[in-house]
């Protein structure tokens, strides 16, 4: 029962209250929609850590989409061996992994280390980069050191068919009861700040301000004194 909870009705919640908690909060809440940017107080640290996280999270949910869900079998169809995808997933994965840690490691260091950053924060704040970094950290352990000593398991054959379940509302949970435990934890927090999401700061990365493109230039005019 517990193996089905998990893996079967516990991502089914998230993804509801991921949905509906959206819709909650944009409608009652928009106020509070926002990244609370923190940037006046220090930017050395925001900037290389910002840069370090992007540079690297884009290519890894990239990863994640292509590891997920698109089968194997539909890869190797188009010239993309077992080989050339462990390569990309497990070195090139690798770097832009680390990438991602690193930025985290000092995005949370200098939430948590730097005084007025801190009392500008919130408990979910604090929360969320702390929750981010394990998150990226047992995706790192489970890429480098899982595969590693566990060369026979083959994730696509058992997480990513499982999550493909998800997808069509038939997820079989047998499929993840000997996936290793490192891949478990990785899953089930990555689900929590699914759940979460809605209710904290990163809300702000829907708001991508597409009218600054199409918005009417500002002019300015300089003023002539007599």
């Amino acid at each position: 029962m517990i193996n089905q909870f998990v893996w079967v009705i516990y991502p089914y919640l998230c993804v509801a209250i991921f949905i509906i908690g959206h819709i909650f909060r944009y409608k009652y809440d928009q106020f509070s929609w926002t990244a609370k940017s923190s940037e006046f107080i220090e930017k050395k640290q925001l900037m290389w850590g910002s840069i370090l996280f992007h540079l690297g999270i884009i290519p890894v949910i990239f990863g994640h989409i292509v590891g997920l869900g698109i089968p194997a079998e539909w890869l190797n169809a188009v010239g993309v061996t077992n080989h050339i995808y462990h390569i990309g997933a497990v070195y090139i994965g690798s770097i832009f992994g680390i990438m991602t840690f690193l930025g985290m490691i000092l995005l949370t260091a200098r939430r948590i280390t730097k005084e007025n950053v801190r009392r500008l924060s919130t408990v979910s704040d604090i929360f969320v980069n702390l929750l981010l970094l394990v998150i990226v950290f047992m995706g790192c352990v489970a890429t480098l050191w899982t595969n590693a000593t566990t060369p026979e398991f083959d994730y696509r054959q058992t997480i990513s068919v499982w999550f493909r379940g998800l997808l069509i509302f038939n997820p079989d949970a047998a499929l993840m009861i000997d996936v290793p435990w490192t891949f478990k934890v990785h899953i089930i927090s990555g689900l929590f700040i699914t759940a979460m999401w809605p209710f904290t700061r990163l809300v702000h990365v829907w708001s991508v301000p597409l009218n600054y493109f199409s918005r009417s230039y500002i002019i300015y005019r300089k003023h002539k004194s007599n």
